[in-house]
Order: structure tokens, then C-alpha cells, then sequence
């Protein structure tokens, strides 16, 4: 940049500094102020841009001088101690015993010791031996000229107190040698130039072709903020949120689903179990004999069962839960409102293959509806309206699915931008083998949609590991969400 568009862009309180350093003499800050009328800070801003900008030259003079310590302040307010202690003693009559001096002087036993000493020195007191020593003044007064420790300690406080002195005084830790750094400026030969040419123009020049400064507006990281928005909006269509602990024993991951425990769902090859502590406890024991009638025989619910005999052993283990289906069991076991409307978003753990679609860590939106008028074309209805209203989607298809605890049962699809068809989750109505053994007799619509997938529609992302990315740079260009 030329000088000319230099000087032209100059602020306000740059061309005042400059203007102020136009002798060509070296001035310190305060002196620029005082002669610009400018407040101190800006005087710096304006030197500090000046020099950047090669207009001003500013140097460092470094100097030590005397300051006042904590003990210095003290002494400055309320005076020496040799003088209290003279002051003291005058006040009682010129005469007085040590403990009766020491109190009226209010000095500590160090203070009291130390002007004791320095006072005989200087052949002010003298100490009367006898059965109980006292102290005496010698009417011996302060030589001529010589200063009150207020008066020395003001001259060093603005660093006109000899070495000898100020040593004396430090030794006491009265003083101590700080360092000063005064810094000063001066205009330089472009400097001088720069000025010419403010004169000659009043104009301010803008560089509209400069590149401009990227501002990063606060917000929530993406997708918490899209999981609360969806929180909101259950609970605001009036359903209750269930709780959904991370582990879960068998009984409610598997068993009350009516899932037999020889299933190779419940395998370690698709799901995870826990090593310590192994087992946890079960329900009332008439819900277990209900949901162990229902696996064997089929506990008078109409069917026939799976025909094996069932292990409460089995159903004791415990296990991150592989589905939030598990914390809908967990509720109907618990007990439920008819009508009653229920969810949760739960963290669901399954061994599978990490990609751009699937994690072994994910989140499951999971809800049931216990109604008598409800079917499930108003399932179907209900489900497609989710994913249009949370994942913004215009396309949504349904695929007829076998799951072991719904009948009917469907699939949920959906399309992304990018990614085309991806799969939500499973849907249906609960099996009457889980709810008559729980004595629910209304039917119960139950779904559980993968709502890391919803968000990657929503939030047009085409990695699902990229929400919960900690990318400072991904999160500052990341969707809004919006609701």
C-alpha cells in the first residue's frame, strides 16, 4: 500500500498523535497526550498503529528506582517507629518503664526493640538500670536539617534519596529498587511525509477490496440442539418421557419382547454383554411366571409359545441396551396410562461394522402408544409425519418386516440427498404374548427409529460420525437447526 492510501486511511486519533510529535522531538506518552488531547489509552492504540505502519519511531528507557514496600506504606501513614516511640515517651513525662512504653506506643515487640536501639544510638533515651529498668530522654534534640521519617520516606517515594540512604532503608525492607520503563516517540522522515499529505486533504481512503474477517456466530453444537428440539415437540403432543438407563438386564432387552432366549439375536456376535457385575435382579415374581408361561406354552394369550423351557438365569444378565424397545418393556412392566403416549431417546450398543451409515454407539428415538381406536394405518400415518416434520424429508416408504415382539411389522425409509434410501428403524404392534401377560388388552403401537439417521437428513450430513465430531472447523460451518 502506497503511502499516499496509508496517510489517507489514517483514524482520527493517529493523525492527532502525529500532528503532536511534529517537531521532530523525541515526547513520552504523557507528554502526547497532554499535547494531542487525547486520553492516555488512545494515545498508545494511535503509537502502537503509527510504528506498524513505519510513520513513528517509539523507544524504551528502562530506569530503577526507589519504591515503598507494604511495611514502607504503612510507615509513610502512620509515621517511623523511632518516632512513635520518642513521641510516646515525651507524652508520659520523659520518663517511663519498658512495658508501659511498649504499650502506649502501640509499636510490635520488633518495632519496640529496633527504635530502642536506634534511639540510644543516636543518644536520645538512655536506659536508668536499677530494680526495674526505665527509659529516659537525654533532651538531646534531632540535629539541624535533619528530616522526619515522613519527610525521607516522601523523598525516596519520588526517588530523591541518596544510595547510602536507600540501602539503609531497604536493609529495613522500607524500600525496595523497582524498574521503571518510560517509553517515548518520535516522528520519523515517512512519518513527516505522511503529515504533508493530510494536509493536503481531508479525504479518508477505504480499501473495499480487503479481505474481510470470517465473525463465527455463537450456537449449539448441531445435533444436541436438533435431539432437544425433538424432545420438545413429543412432549408438547403430550408424551411422557420414559427413562432409558445405558444397562439393562436380558428380561427387558429380550424376554418380556417375547424374544426366545435361543434367538441368535441375543448371541455375542450382535450384542454386548457386561463381565462385572454379571447379573441383575428381576420384576415381581408373578410377572416373571406370566413372561416364562408366555415363552414355554404361551400362557393362555392364544399362542403356543416357543416350546423351550425358559431360564430366569438367562434373563438376569446384564447388557448395554442393543435398542430402546428395552426401556418400552421396561415401562409396560412398570405399568402404563390406557390411553397413554410414551417415549424416549435412548443410547443403544451394538457390535457392527463403523461407516459412513452404522456405529456401535447410536441414539434410537423409541415410543409407544397404548389406545383402543389406534391401528396401524394411523401407525404408519404417525410415522411418516415424524419423519417429514423432525427430518425434513419428502420421501418416506414403508417395507413389510418380521420382528419377534410386533405382528404387523414395517420398515421406515427414507431419502437422503446424498445417500439415497437409508433405513430409520422398526415399527409395529406389540405381539399380545408381551402385553396380555402384563395385562394390557389395548393394542400398543411401538416404534424405534435410528435418530442419528433422522439428523443426517436434517442437518444434509453425509457421515453419521460427523455428529458427534468435535471439529471446530465442521461445527462453525454445520447447519443451524432451525425448528
Amino acid at each position: 500500500m502506497d503511502l499516499k492510501t496509508i496517510a489517507a486511511a489514517l483514524s482520527e486519533i493517529e493523525k492527532k498523535a502525529l500532528k503532536a510529535l511534529d517537531s521532530g522531538k523525541e515526547f513520552g506518552f504523557d507528554e502526547i497526550a497532554e499535547k494531542s488531547s487525547l486520553q492516555i489509552d488512545s494515545v498508545r492504540r494511535a503509537l502502537a498503529w503509527l510504528a506498524e505502519k513505519k510513520l513513528a519511531d517509539i523507544s524504551e528507557d528502562r530506569k530503577k528506582q526507589a519504591g515503598l514496600t507494604e511495611k514502607g506504606r504503612k510507615y509513610f501513614g502512620k509515621g517511623m517507629p523511632e518516632e512513635i516511640f520518642l513521641n510516646a515517651l515525651e507524652k508520659i513525662g520523659g520518663t517511663a518503664d519498658f512495658s508501659e512504653l511498649r504499650e502506649k506506643s502501640g509499636l510490635s515487640k520488633e518495632e519496640f526493640n529496633f527504635a530502642l536501639g536506634i534511639n540510644k544510638k543516636k543518644n536520645f533515651i538512655v536506659i536508668m538500670q536499677g530494680e526495674k529498668p526505665r527509659i529516659q530522654l537525654t533532651g538531646v534534640s534531632k540535629e539541624a536539617g535533619e528530616e522526619s521519617g515522613k519527610e525521607l520516606l516522601e523523598k525516596a517515594a519520588s526517588g530523591k534519596i541518596g544510595r547510602e540512604k536507600f540501602l539503609e532503608l531497604k536493609a529495613r525492607g522500607i524500600l525496595e529498587e523497582t524498574e521503571k520503563t518510560e517509553r517515548k516517540a518520535r516522528i520519523n522522515e515517512q512519518g513527516k511525509k505522511a503529515l504533508e499529505l493530510i494536509g493536503k486533504t481531508g479525504e479518508r481512503a477505504y480499501d473495499i477490496q480487503g479481505k474481510v474477517p470470517e465473525i463465527f456466530i455463537g450456537k449449539k453444537q448441531p445435533y444436541a440442539q436438533f435431539l432437544q428440539g425433538i424432545r420438545r415437540k413429543l412432549t408438547e403432543l403430550g408424551f411422557v418421557e420414559m427413562e432409558s438407563p445405558s444397562i439393562v438386564q436380558e428380561f427387558y432387552n429380550f424376554d418380556v419382547l417375547f424374544q426366545p432366549q435361543n434367538h441368535p439375536a441375543r448371541q455375542w456376535t450382535d450384542t454386548y454383554q457386561l463381565k462385572q457385575p454379571k447379573s441383575g435382579g428381576l420384576p415381581s415374581k408373578g410377572i416373571v411366571a406370566k413372561v416364562k408361561a408366555a415363552h414355554e406354552t404361551g400362557g393362555g394369550t392364544g399362542s403356543r409359545g416357543w416350546g423351550y423351557e425358559w431360564s430366569g438365569e438367562i434373563a438376569k444378565r446384564l447388557m448395554p441396551a442393543a435398542h430402546g424397545t428395552a426401556h418400552s418393556a421396561r415401562q409396560l412392566v412398570k405399568g402404563v396410562n390406557v390411553p397413554g403416549k410414551y417415549f424416549t431417546i435412548a443410547r443403544c450398543y451394538r457390535p457392527d461394522i463403523v461407516d459412513a451409515s452404522h456405529l456401535i454407539e447410536f441414539n434410537q428415538m423409541e415410543g409407544i402408544i397404548i389406545d383402543e381406536t389406534m391401528n396401524f394405518r394411523k401407525l404408519l400415518g404417525m410415522l411418516k409425519q415424524f419423519a417429514v416434520e423432525f427430518a425434513g424429508t419428502k420421501e418416506v416408504k414403508f417395507y413389510p418386516s418380521y420382528f419377534p415382539f410386533t405382528e404387523p411389522s414395517c420398515e421406515l425409509k427414507v431419502k437422503h440427498p446424498s445417500l439415497g434410501w437409508i433405513e430409520l428403524g422398526g415399527s409395529g404392534i406389540f405381539r399380545p404374548e408381551l402385553t396380555l401377560p402384563l395385562g394390557i388388552k389395548a393394542p400398543v403401537l411401538a416404534w424405534g427409529l435410528g435418530i442419528d439417521r433422522l439428523a443426517m437428513v436434517k442437518l444434509g450430513i453425509k457421515d453419521i460420525r460427523d455428529l458427534f465430531s468435535d471439529d471446530l472447523d465442521f461445527l462453525r460451518k454445520s447447519r443451524m437447526v432451525v425448528d
